[in-house]
């Protein structure tokens, strides 16, 4: 395949990636950022090891970030936690305002410092430009905490723009009228960034409600995929005509994980470069839009907060777009429900839907080609997987498994700090995501994709939203309500 472009970017969800420009999409036709194709579009011996890839960092320094939090409290060192621990006042007036961010202003250098290291450590071992990424790193990191100070003033607040939002929204204004340095696109890894944030949430959900609502999740999100590849695929080679390679990464990017599931899926089924960009493309247009629709309807239908967020996890098609989508909501249930319909539920699948579509591909599309005694690799599976959630997993147990040791005031201090700390690092991680997206994402190129994909993508969103609401408020409602 042809080196990528538009990389993944509303997407956490990218399983294996490895030095991509993370955006809301992969392989663009105007050429913004050129970087190495991902791995997961890599033949599996030009692949590099998970652990010298996106995922294997993001475990990495998410894991490492859960291990000395709770060190430094079991040593008696929660003030180093408060230190890095960065909340903004609501203010009204420049003035207020001014004086919250000087009030932090400590507390943010040793914050920019603990993100520095272990990123600048991981982009080195990914193949990053290390000097770019530091240099990139510290544009993006100004331009978030003004954006978290933005989202503080009481007006934002009022109007329920949450701090990813407002990222999206400043990041959007500027990469779409400033020419960027070619610097600051070596940071933009929303991959990087929005994986180790998922691995961070990981730790503040306890791992008894991922036991108790896993099940369901999985139930739901395999009877909406299963659904929406269907008509989707169905609606693009039989309604509209288009090639069945490019129905099938069509179908992958709007039921399975997005933008990571165009890319799996159409790796797995060689489709065309140009396909997968536009399934892609599609996929941003339709997480952009979810963004307000979801919250929007949510809150005019009267749902509740765990309800919404099994909503969002099922209806939006971008692991990044759904976070900003459920914290919207305002609750932390509606942003536990997101994370185990959207990550546990949908996301976890995409190696298993990518082998079984190269069975399909290799034995029944190409059974004429010269392609066709291919063997297929079970180890596919494996390649596929998103690693990252193994991070989750583990984060969750190891806090689980501390509040359960402790003793009761120390439990209380546990969740209270290291919990608090690894709950404000995520949302930091989910900031610089943003800021990434809006930062690399240009209007015109999504305007490119043609009326035939954007009708059939349009199919399965038709019957995506509708049945989704009605497995989250009818049929799976009392596991949600339970979070």
């Amino acid at each position: 395949m042809q080196p990528h472009t538009l990389s993944s970017s509303l997407a956490i969800d990218a399983p294996g990636s490895r030095g991509s420009q993370t955006r809301f999409g992969r392989e663009s036709y105007t050429p913004i950022q050129r970087n190495p194709a991902p791995a997961d579009t890599q033949p599996p011996a030009a692949r590099p090891p998970w652990y010298r890839q996106e995922d294997g960092w993001a475990i990495f320094i998410g894991l490492g970030m859960v291990a000395l939090a709770s060190l430094a409290l079991l040593a008696g060192e929660s003030g180093a936690l408060r230190l890095v621990t960065v909340k903004f006042g609501s203010w009204r007036t420049p003035g207020e305002g001014l004086a919250a961010l000087g009030k932090a202003l400590p507390s943010l250098i040793y914050l920019y410092a603990l993100l520095l290291v272990p990123l600048s450590i991981g982009a080195a071992r990914i193949g990053y430009n290390v000097t770019k990424f530091g240099k990139g790193l510290l544009a993006l990191y100004g331009l978030a905490v003004l954006v978290t100070l933005l989202a503080s003033n009481t007006w934002f607040k009022a109007a329920q723009l949450e701090g990813p939002l407002v990222a999206l929204f400043v990041g959007l204004a500027i990469g779409n009228t400033v020419r960027l340095p070619a610097w600051l696109h070596e940071a933009l890894r929303t991959e990087y960034f929005v994986k180790t944030g998922i691995v961070l949430m990981g730790a503040t959900l306890p791992f008894t409600i991922i036991l108790q609502a896993g099940p369901a999740a999985i139930s739901q999100a395999l009877i909406v995929s299963f659904i929406t590849f269907g008509s989707i695929y169905f609606a693009a080679t039989r309604l509209f005509g288009l090639d069945r390679r490019f129905g099938a990464t069509l179908a992958a990017g709007g039921s399975i994980c997005g933008v990571s599931g165009a890319i799996a899926i159409g790796g797995a089924c060689r489709a065309r470069p140009q396909h997968v960009s536009v399934a892609i493309s599609l996929v941003i247009v339709w997480a952009v839009a979810m963004i307000f629709i979801l919250p929007s309807a949510a809150r005019v239908l009267g749902l509740e907060p765990g309800i919404a967020g099994a909503w969002i996890g099922t209806s939006e098609f971008a692991d990044a777009a759904g976070f900003a989508a459920a914290e919207a909501i305002g609750h932390e249930s509606a942003v536990q429900a997101f994370t185990l319909m959207k990550v546990v539920g949908r996301d976890m699948f995409v190696g298993v839907w990518a082998f079984l579509v190269a069975i399909l591909s290799v034995t029944v599309w190409e059974r004429q080609s010269r392609d066709s005694a291919e063997r297929i690799d079970r180890r596919e599976i494996w390649r596929r997987f998103p690693k990252f959630i193994l991070g989750f997993f583990v984060a969750s147990l190891l806090t689980t498994a501390a509040l359960t040791l402790l003793d009761g005031a120390q439990a209380t201090a546990y969740s209270k700090d290291v919990l608090g700390t690894l709950k404000s690092l995520r949302g930091w991680f989910f900031t610089l995501t943003f800021l990434a997206i809006g930062l690399t994402t240009r209007f015109r190129e999504l305007t490119a994709v043609g009326i035939k994909p954007f009708l059939a993508f349009a199919v399965g969103v038709a019957i995506n939203v509708p049945v989704g609401y009605f497995l989250s408020v009818h049929v799976f409602a009392d596991f949600w309500n339970a979070l």
